[in-house]
Protein backbone atom coordinates (compact mmCIF):
# COMPACT_ATOMS: atom_id res chain seq x y z
CA UNK A 1 0.00 0.00 0.00
CA UNK A 2 1.02 3.08 -1.12
CA UNK A 3 -0.92 6.24 0.59
CA UNK A 4 -1.40 9.50 -0.51
CA UNK A 5 -2.90 12.21 1.16
CA UNK A 6 -3.85 15.31 -0.87
CA UNK A 7 -4.22 17.98 2.41
CA UNK A 8 -2.62 16.18 5.42
CA UNK A 9 -4.10 18.69 7.92
CA UNK A 10 -6.17 17.89 11.22
CA UNK A 11 -7.47 14.95 9.93
CA UNK A 12 -4.91 13.72 6.78
CA UNK A 13 -2.19 13.28 9.88
CA UNK A 14 -4.61 11.10 11.85
CA UNK A 15 -5.07 9.32 8.33
CA UNK A 16 -2.10 9.13 7.96
CA UNK A 17 -0.78 7.56 12.03
CA UNK A 18 -3.63 5.12 11.55
CA UNK A 19 -2.62 3.85 7.70
CA UNK A 20 1.06 3.92 8.51
CA UNK A 21 1.05 0.16 9.85
CA UNK A 22 -0.13 -1.29 6.89
CA UNK A 23 1.46 1.01 4.05
CA UNK A 24 4.89 1.13 2.44
CA UNK A 25 4.90 4.76 2.22
CA UNK A 26 2.70 7.60 3.13
CA UNK A 27 3.24 10.87 1.41
CA UNK A 28 1.06 13.99 2.13
CA UNK A 29 0.52 18.10 0.63
CA UNK A 30 0.06 21.01 2.52
CA UNK A 31 -0.34 24.35 0.52
CA UNK A 32 2.17 26.01 3.53
CA UNK A 33 6.24 25.38 2.73
CA UNK A 34 6.16 25.80 7.34
CA UNK A 35 4.41 22.58 7.46
CA UNK A 36 6.79 20.52 5.97
CA UNK A 37 8.61 19.51 9.15
CA UNK A 38 5.55 18.74 11.11
CA UNK A 39 4.45 16.53 8.28
CA UNK A 40 7.64 14.92 8.44
CA UNK A 41 7.75 14.18 12.24
CA UNK A 42 4.81 12.90 11.83
CA UNK A 43 6.33 10.29 9.35
CA UNK A 44 4.57 11.06 6.37
CA UNK A 45 6.61 12.23 3.22
CA UNK A 46 5.50 16.12 2.78
CA UNK A 47 5.00 17.49 -0.64
CA UNK A 48 3.80 21.68 -1.43
CA UNK A 49 1.06 21.69 -3.01
CA UNK A 50 -1.22 24.41 -3.74
CA UNK A 51 -4.11 22.46 -4.96
CA UNK A 52 -3.28 24.05 -9.00
CA UNK A 53 -0.45 22.91 -10.47
CA UNK A 54 1.00 19.43 -9.47
CA UNK A 55 4.94 19.39 -9.34
CA UNK A 56 7.26 16.54 -10.48
CA UNK A 57 7.45 15.37 -7.43
CA UNK A 58 3.77 14.88 -6.52
CA UNK A 59 3.69 13.27 -10.06
CA UNK A 60 6.46 10.89 -9.31
CA UNK A 61 4.22 9.99 -5.85
CA UNK A 62 1.22 9.91 -8.13
CA UNK A 63 2.33 7.41 -10.05
CA UNK A 64 3.21 4.80 -7.34
CA UNK A 65 0.28 5.45 -5.30
CA UNK A 66 -2.32 2.61 -4.77
CA UNK A 67 -4.44 4.23 -1.67
CA UNK A 68 -5.66 8.14 -2.04
CA UNK A 69 -7.25 10.11 0.61
CA UNK A 70 -8.77 13.30 -0.73
CA UNK A 71 -8.77 15.98 2.30
CA UNK A 72 -8.76 18.86 -0.24
CA UNK A 73 -12.47 21.38 0.32
CA UNK A 74 -13.49 21.86 -2.98
CA UNK A 75 -13.31 25.65 -4.32
CA UNK A 76 -15.07 27.23 -6.96
CA UNK A 77 -13.88 25.71 -9.71
CA UNK A 78 -14.05 22.34 -8.29
CA UNK A 79 -12.29 19.40 -6.49
CA UNK A 80 -8.98 20.03 -7.82
CA UNK A 81 -8.23 16.53 -9.66
CA UNK A 82 -11.23 17.45 -11.73
CA UNK A 83 -10.37 21.16 -12.58
CA UNK A 84 -9.94 22.12 -16.53
CA UNK A 85 -6.10 21.62 -17.03
CA UNK A 86 -5.36 18.85 -14.64
CA UNK A 87 -4.60 15.69 -16.21
CA UNK A 88 -6.43 12.81 -16.93
CA UNK A 89 -6.49 10.97 -13.25
CA UNK A 90 -5.85 7.67 -15.16
CA UNK A 91 -2.39 9.22 -16.34
CA UNK A 92 -1.46 10.49 -12.97
CA UNK A 93 -2.40 7.53 -10.64
CA UNK A 94 -2.36 4.77 -12.91
CA UNK A 95 -1.90 2.06 -9.98
CA UNK A 96 -4.80 3.60 -7.93
CA UNK A 97 -6.81 0.80 -6.66
CA UNK A 98 -8.56 2.68 -3.37
CA UNK A 99 -9.73 6.41 -3.31
CA UNK A 100 -10.95 7.77 0.54
CA UNK A 101 -13.10 11.15 0.05
CA UNK A 102 -13.70 13.37 3.07
CA UNK A 103 -16.92 15.20 3.16
CA UNK A 104 -19.02 16.50 5.29
CA UNK A 105 -22.31 16.25 6.66
CA UNK A 106 -23.33 19.54 5.84
CA UNK A 107 -24.24 17.87 2.48
CA UNK A 108 -28.07 16.93 4.43
CA UNK A 109 -29.14 20.13 5.27
CA UNK A 110 -31.53 20.91 7.85
CA UNK A 111 -33.61 18.36 8.35
CA UNK A 112 -35.38 19.86 12.17
CA UNK A 113 -33.32 17.61 15.03
CA UNK A 114 -34.60 14.71 12.89
CA UNK A 115 -32.28 11.54 11.61
CA UNK A 116 -31.21 10.47 8.56
CA UNK A 117 -28.78 8.12 6.65
CA UNK A 118 -26.90 7.87 4.06
CA UNK A 119 -30.09 7.27 1.89
CA UNK A 120 -31.72 10.65 3.14
CA UNK A 121 -32.13 12.61 -0.57
CA UNK A 122 -29.04 15.37 0.69
CA UNK A 123 -30.15 18.93 0.90
CA UNK A 124 -27.58 21.23 0.75
CA UNK A 125 -28.34 24.97 2.14
CA UNK A 126 -24.22 26.61 1.54
CA UNK A 127 -22.44 26.48 -1.35
CA UNK A 128 -19.68 24.67 0.31
CA UNK A 129 -22.12 21.84 1.17
CA UNK A 130 -23.32 22.29 -2.50
CA UNK A 131 -19.50 21.95 -4.00
CA UNK A 132 -18.88 19.03 -1.75
CA UNK A 133 -22.20 17.35 -3.18
CA UNK A 134 -21.10 18.14 -6.27
CA UNK A 135 -17.17 16.99 -5.71
CA UNK A 136 -18.53 13.60 -4.41
CA UNK A 137 -20.29 12.58 -7.62
CA UNK A 138 -17.16 13.58 -9.46
CA UNK A 139 -15.06 10.63 -7.46
CA UNK A 140 -18.06 8.32 -7.16
CA UNK A 141 -18.16 8.32 -11.15
CA UNK A 142 -15.02 8.20 -11.69
CA UNK A 143 -14.32 5.07 -9.28
CA UNK A 144 -17.26 3.80 -11.36
CA UNK A 145 -15.57 3.92 -14.73
CA UNK A 146 -12.15 2.70 -13.47
CA UNK A 147 -13.70 0.16 -11.19
CA UNK A 148 -11.86 1.57 -8.05
CA UNK A 149 -13.74 1.03 -5.10
CA UNK A 150 -14.51 5.34 -3.89
CA UNK A 151 -15.37 5.48 0.24
CA UNK A 152 -17.07 9.30 0.74
CA UNK A 153 -16.89 9.48 4.35
CA UNK A 154 -19.00 12.25 5.01
CA UNK A 155 -17.78 13.55 8.35
CA UNK A 156 -19.22 15.12 11.35
CA UNK A 157 -17.95 18.00 13.55
CA UNK A 158 -13.98 17.25 14.04
CA UNK A 159 -12.21 17.44 17.45
CA UNK A 160 -9.65 16.21 19.47
CA UNK A 161 -5.93 17.23 20.92
CA UNK A 162 -5.21 20.67 20.81
CA UNK A 163 -9.03 21.26 19.22
CA UNK A 164 -11.92 20.67 21.82
CA UNK A 165 -13.63 22.20 24.62
CA UNK A 166 -11.19 22.61 26.94
CA UNK A 167 -8.68 24.67 24.93
CA UNK A 168 -11.73 26.79 24.24
CA UNK A 169 -12.68 27.08 28.11
CA UNK A 170 -8.62 28.17 28.80
CA UNK A 171 -8.38 30.68 26.30
CA UNK A 172 -11.46 32.34 27.43
CA UNK A 173 -13.28 31.51 24.17
CA UNK A 174 -15.53 28.75 24.46
CA UNK A 175 -19.32 29.96 24.82
CA UNK A 176 -23.07 28.09 25.72
CA UNK A 177 -25.16 29.57 23.01
CA UNK A 178 -28.62 27.89 23.79
CA UNK A 179 -30.97 26.88 20.91
CA UNK A 180 -33.75 25.05 21.64
CA UNK A 181 -33.88 21.32 20.94
CA UNK A 182 -30.66 22.06 18.23
CA UNK A 183 -27.65 19.50 18.02
CA UNK A 184 -24.50 18.94 16.78
CA UNK A 185 -22.90 15.56 15.41
CA UNK A 186 -18.66 15.12 16.17
CA UNK A 187 -16.33 12.96 15.40
CA UNK A 188 -12.52 12.80 17.22
CA UNK A 189 -10.46 12.73 14.84
CA UNK A 190 -8.78 9.53 15.57
CA UNK A 191 -11.71 7.74 14.93
CA UNK A 192 -11.57 9.41 11.25
CA UNK A 193 -8.23 7.98 10.50
CA UNK A 194 -9.35 4.85 12.37
CA UNK A 195 -12.45 4.41 9.61
CA UNK A 196 -10.22 5.53 7.15
CA UNK A 197 -7.94 2.49 7.54
CA UNK A 198 -10.70 0.22 8.05
CA UNK A 199 -12.12 0.68 4.56
CA UNK A 200 -8.92 1.13 3.00
CA UNK A 201 -7.91 -2.05 3.89
CA UNK A 202 -10.64 -3.95 3.14
CA UNK A 203 -11.13 -2.01 -0.32
CA UNK A 204 -14.57 -0.93 0.58
CA UNK A 205 -16.27 1.79 -1.58
CA UNK A 206 -19.57 3.31 -0.91
CA UNK A 207 -21.04 6.43 1.56
CA UNK A 208 -20.29 6.37 4.81
CA UNK A 209 -21.46 8.81 7.82
CA UNK A 210 -18.58 9.31 10.07
CA UNK A 211 -19.63 10.41 13.24
CA UNK A 212 -20.17 9.31 17.28
CA UNK A 213 -23.25 7.61 18.45
CA UNK A 214 -24.84 10.56 20.38
CA UNK A 215 -25.62 13.85 18.78
CA UNK A 216 -25.94 16.17 21.47
CA UNK A 217 -26.51 19.46 22.22
CA UNK A 218 -23.06 21.87 22.09
CA UNK A 219 -23.51 23.45 25.48
CA UNK A 220 -23.64 20.35 27.15
CA UNK A 221 -20.33 19.06 25.66
CA UNK A 222 -18.98 23.04 27.34
CA UNK A 223 -20.32 22.30 30.51
CA UNK A 224 -18.94 18.73 30.61
CA UNK A 225 -15.85 19.67 30.05
CA UNK A 226 -15.64 22.76 32.29
CA UNK A 227 -16.82 20.42 35.21
CA UNK A 228 -13.77 17.81 34.16
CA UNK A 229 -12.00 20.94 34.57
CA UNK A 230 -13.61 21.70 38.03
CA UNK A 231 -14.41 25.26 36.81
CA UNK A 232 -17.36 27.53 35.97
CA UNK A 233 -18.72 26.88 32.78
CA UNK A 234 -19.71 30.19 30.87
CA UNK A 235 -23.36 31.70 31.05
CA UNK A 236 -25.87 30.54 28.63
CA UNK A 237 -26.47 32.61 25.84
CA UNK A 238 -29.93 33.05 23.86
CA UNK A 239 -29.44 32.20 20.19
CA UNK A 240 -31.26 35.14 18.86
CA UNK A 241 -29.09 37.83 21.22
CA UNK A 242 -25.76 35.78 20.31
CA UNK A 243 -23.26 37.38 18.66
CA UNK A 244 -22.07 35.24 15.69
CA UNK A 245 -20.35 35.43 12.58
CA UNK A 246 -22.78 34.37 9.40
CA UNK A 247 -20.55 31.23 8.98
CA UNK A 248 -21.03 30.21 12.90
CA UNK A 249 -24.88 31.37 12.52
CA UNK A 250 -25.30 29.13 9.32
CA UNK A 251 -24.19 25.79 11.25
CA UNK A 252 -26.96 26.32 13.79
CA UNK A 253 -29.87 26.77 10.47
CA UNK A 254 -28.72 22.83 10.19
CA UNK A 255 -30.39 20.24 12.88
CA UNK A 256 -30.29 16.66 12.42
CA UNK A 257 -29.53 13.54 14.08
CA UNK A 258 -26.66 11.49 11.83
CA UNK A 259 -26.73 7.86 12.03
CA UNK A 260 -23.55 6.27 11.77
CA UNK A 261 -25.54 2.68 11.86
CA UNK A 262 -24.10 1.61 8.29
CA UNK A 263 -19.87 1.91 9.34
CA UNK A 264 -20.65 -0.07 12.33
CA UNK A 265 -22.43 -2.64 9.99
CA UNK A 266 -19.00 -1.89 7.68
CA UNK A 267 -16.93 -3.54 10.78
CA UNK A 268 -15.88 0.15 12.91
CA UNK A 269 -16.45 0.19 16.59
CA UNK A 270 -15.31 3.99 17.88
CA UNK A 271 -13.23 4.37 20.85
CA UNK A 272 -14.98 7.54 21.13
CA UNK A 273 -18.41 6.76 21.13
CA UNK A 274 -19.36 10.00 22.54
CA UNK A 275 -18.46 13.34 23.89
CA UNK A 276 -18.54 12.18 27.49
CA UNK A 277 -16.01 9.26 27.23
CA UNK A 278 -13.84 11.55 24.53
CA UNK A 279 -13.32 14.51 27.12
CA UNK A 280 -12.71 12.08 29.84
CA UNK A 281 -10.14 10.67 27.89
CA UNK A 282 -8.51 13.51 26.81
CA UNK A 283 -8.37 15.01 30.28
CA UNK A 284 -7.02 12.22 31.99
CA UNK A 285 -4.03 11.27 29.29
CA UNK A 286 -3.34 15.43 29.34
CA UNK A 287 -3.52 15.44 25.48
CA UNK A 288 -6.62 17.84 25.07
CA UNK A 289 -3.63 20.85 25.18
CA UNK A 290 -1.07 18.98 22.96
CA UNK A 291 -0.08 21.59 19.88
Amino acid sequence: MNVLILGAGYSGTAIASALAPLAMSVSGTTRAAEKLGRLQAAGIRPILFDGAEISDELKDVMRETTHLVQSIAPGRDGDPMFRAGTPPLAELLPRLEWVGYLSTVGVYGDHGGAWVTEDTPLNPVSQRSLDRVEAENAWLEHGAQRGIPVAVLRLAGIYGPGRNAFRNLSEGTARRVIKPNQVFNRIRVEDIGAATALLAKRGVGGVFNVTDDEPAPPQDVVQEAARLMGVEPPPEIPFETADMSPMARSFYGENKRVSNARLRQAGFDPDFPNYRVSLAQLWTSGTWDRK
